[in-house]
């Protein structure tokens, strides 16, 4: 039963219903399996990258020390919904409680925001590190890949705050159905029983925000590939690319999704391909990128074997003594 409190003769809503999924009746066990096993794909692959990384000296490079942060980034904000997710398709109560739902968008956009400035880090790298080798380990310093992830963080978790404490401030009134997968901001503004005219500007805020990232990374990489395309080397130039196709395959994955979802302004499309955008966004990017840096790169998978042949190694030797 969705909670209601009255406040000055208007039903005011405490909790959102997530209309979307299917009682466990209707099949809602059928997509329960899949995704429980996916989430555990994405939890354990990415915890193994950053692990692997960590562990191994031959990995202490700027490139894979971003890897590892957006690797952890993904466990976190995969866990902001796919949970949630779960427990809504096996439950009868598919509720979520206000305060829960404006905390959910806050850390679902801060920590999606973090990986878009990660990846705009990543870009930057790639960037030094190609067009400009000699000066790549003075400009790519630890302290300041330190510092670029610091400011990813600041940005992803300071630019969301004054829309959600703005969110919060909002009464909701009438339907409590949340056409999505999960609380988003257009969903949960369109239950509002007040004028919500400011959202042209949230919408503004998020399309400077999209398409500036973007950019660089865009400029980044086209820069990056005339570079590659000049060297003499065929070898030199399949060892650039295939350096750089993981990045821009998740590139693509991430902003390709997000604009589809955040760049809509006015426009509406039907609930079908607003959920499919949000399974892409929410589940398949997350699930694809621990096998597009692991299995598709070379290094890492060398790493990843070393750690295994080590832990086998430790084992008989603790077997023996």
């Amino acid at each position: 039963m969705t909670q209601l409190m009255t406040s000055e003769n208007q039903t005011m809503l405490t909790e959102f219903l997530f209309s979307m999924f299917p009682h466990l009746h209707e099949g809602g066990l059928l997509f329960f399996i899949p995704l429980l096993l996916i989430y555990g794909f994405i939890i354990t692959g990415n915890l193994m990258i950053f692990i692997v990384i960590q562990l191994d000296t031959a990995l202490r490079t700027p490139m894979y020390f971003f890897i590892s942060v957006l690797s952890f980034l993904e466990i976190w904000y995969t866990t902001t919904t796919i949970p949630k997710m779960l427990s809504s398709l096996v439950s009868e109560q598919k509720t979520i409680s206000l305060a829960g739902c404006l905390m959910q968008m806050y850390f679902f956009h801060s920590l999606g925001i973090t990986e878009g400035c990660v990846l705009t880090a990543m870009a930057i790298d790639r960037y030094i590190a190609i067009c400009n080798p000699l000066h790549y380990p003075i400009i790519m310093t630890p302290k300041f890949c330190i510092l670029l992830t610091a400011g990813s963080c600041l940005c992803g978790f300071f630019l969301v705050l004054p829309e959600i404490a703005w969110m919060a401030t909002l009464p909701f009134c009438g339907s409590n159905e949340i056409h999505q997968i999960f609380c988003d901001f257009t969903p949960v503004l369109s239950l509002a029983c007040t004028d919500t005219s400011l959202v042209v500007i949230v919408d503004a805020i998020h399309a400077v925000e999209i398409l500036a990232s973007f950019l660089v990374i865009s400029l980044s990489y086209i820069r990056i590939i005339m570079v590659i395309l000049r060297m003499p080397s065929a070898e030199s130039r399949h060892k650039a690319f295939s350096t750089c196709a993981a990045h821009l395959a998740v590139f693509l994955m991430f902003f390709g999704s997000v604009a589809v979802m955040y760049l809509q302004f006015s426009a509406s499309y039907s609930v079908f391909w607003d959920t499919a955008t949000a399974v892409t966004f929410v589940i398949l990017a997350p699930f694809l990128n621990p096998i597009i840096y692991s299995l598709r790169n070379k290094d890492m998978k060398d790493a990843i074997g070393r750690l295994f042949c080590y832990q086998k190694r430790a084992g008989g030797v603790g077997r023996l003594i």
